[in-house]
């Protein structure tokens, strides 16, 4: 029924960051978005305001600093896990019924869970948007949970693991590279969690959880849509700036990640698979430790190497040597702590994949050998910039953008600006982008071939 986790979502999510600098007007211009308004209630919990005042909806979320990196040992799987539960009742609503509630006024609502955030939202009209503030502040202190609720979504859970991970040859392997790349540190591990350990999750898990971390000094409110700060801030401060603080604020204690002392490859046949896949992965800082200007260098980079029929790899591995079918690159900065550099390609029908990966590694020596020209550079930040102007015009995007942006270091001021970060990179600051990632990195190479047992 929900999109119950969110591992990762490399190059979409650029676009959607890059549009928010940008929308039309009323009369279908192009105008320069303001820079959306922020406060903080006494309890400690942010508030970010993005005026659209194009039609009367609103978009409301709540973002919670704390995700799939966060669990305890030997209890992975718990993050996603309450996200189901957060759905299953308070003294006011009865399990279920929230989502129901939100349908019969005629809103949408999802919720989602990352490695270094959980969030809830939902789509209504703007008349209706106390009735879901006063709902989510509800949930955020009086959710009830007990065996007969928390024990069947726990198999809810198993039953999803079992359908995203463990019937998906391609997520199967693409977990193994994640723990190749990231070894001990908790990117390392699918969202989702272990198996073993989510079946051992208990109601205790879930309420202890819950006491900890869903406190509004560990939230951040965003609306976006057919409202102003104005308006906004006496609706934020009677519904959660009422609510206490039950936790002290979360401060993070993760490993430093440690990426590979050498380069690895792991080598995954199923019988399920018809066509063989390659990927590699290769070690990378996240948007925040990279810095805004690295940040949009390694997009650039991403378009300009495997962004489209354009792109070097494609125009080298498919139009010209037919070695492939579809080729992609793309830089996964949105995580706090480190982020990755990917490839993809899929070979010809009975093609080598052997003869591929060389097909690859030849095409990246000769683009750190040559650079790239003027009319790449253009071509790739204009791509950039016009998928993101004409890519979908809501506010669930632009909250989106947001939230992740900010749960994961970036400043509302650089989220702002990131169409200016984009149109600023250099052909210098490509290439130093792509020797960062590309030389003297160890990578971790995944092979997905047909064959092996059912």
């Amino acid at each position: 029924m929900r999109t119950r986790y969110l591992a990762a979502l490399p190059f979409v999510l650029l676009i959607l960051l890059v549009f928010f600098g940008l929308v039309f007007g009323r009369g279908g211009s192009l105008t320069v978005a303001p820079l959306p308004e922020t406060f903080e209630l006494s309890n400690g919990m942010n508030v970010l305001v993005i005026p659209d005042h194009r039609a009367p909806v609103v978009t409301h979320m709540v973002w919670y600093e704390v995700g799939a990196a966060d669990e305890d040992a030997g209890k992975t799987g718990l993050a996603h896990f309450f996200e189901h539960l957060m759905f299953k009742g308070t003294q006011k609503i009865e399990p279920g019924q929230f989502s129901r509630i939100v349908a019969r006024n005629g809103g949408q609502d999802n919720a989602f869970t990352h490695y270094d955030f959980t969030a809830y939202f939902q789509v209504i009209a703007k008349d209706r948007l106390p009735l879901v503030m006063e709902m989510e502040a509800d949930r955020m202190t009086h959710l009830q949970l007990t065996d007969a609720e928390v024990l069947p979504e726990r198999d809810v859970v198993l039953e999803e693991l079992r359908m995203r991970i463990e019937n998906e040859p391609s997520a199967e392997l693409q977990s193994e590279m994640n723990s190749a790349l990231y070894g001990e540190h908790p990117y390392g591990r699918d969202v989702i969690g272990y198996k073993d350990e989510i079946a051992a999750l208990t109601t205790e898990d879930a309420l202890d959880f819950y006491k900890r971390y869903y406190t509004p000094n560990n939230a951040t409110l965003i609306v976006a849509g057919d409202v102003t700060a104005k308006e906004l801030k006496p609706l934020a401060e009677k519904y959660y700036g009422s609510i206490k603080e039950r936790a002290p604020t979360f401060i993070r204690k993760r490993p430093d990640i440690e990426w590979p002392d050498e380069s690895k490859r792991v080598t995954r046949r199923d019988a399920r698979v018809r066509e063989a896949t390659w990927m590699r992965y290769y070690p990378a800082s996240g948007y925040a430790g990279a810095g805004a200007e690295k940040g949009a260098a390694l997009d650039v980079l991403a378009e300009i190497l495997g962004g489209g029929t354009t792109s070097r790899l494609y125009r080298s591995l498919v139009v010209e040597q037919g070695l492939s079918t579809g080729v992609q690159s793309w830089y996964e900065g949105s995580r706090l702590d480190g982020g990755k550099f990917g490839l993809y390609a899929l070979p010809q029908v009975g093609g080598s994949l052997d003869k591929l990966e060389e097909g690859v590694e030849n095409e990246l020596a000769n683009f750190l050998a040559e650079g790239v020209s003027d009319e790449e550079l253009d071509r790739a930040k204009t791509v950039i910039v016009a998928s993101a102007v004409y890519a979908r015009d809501n506010q669930r995007s632009m909250a989106y953008a947001y939230g992740e942006g900010l749960m994961t270091g970036m400043s509302v001021q650089k989220i702002h600006e990131w169409p200016d970060r984009i149109r600023d990179v250099t052909k210098e600051d490509v290439m130093e982008a792509a020797r960062s990632v590309l030389q003297d990195t160890h990578a971790v190479t995944g092979e997905l071939l047909p064959g092996g047992a059912m």
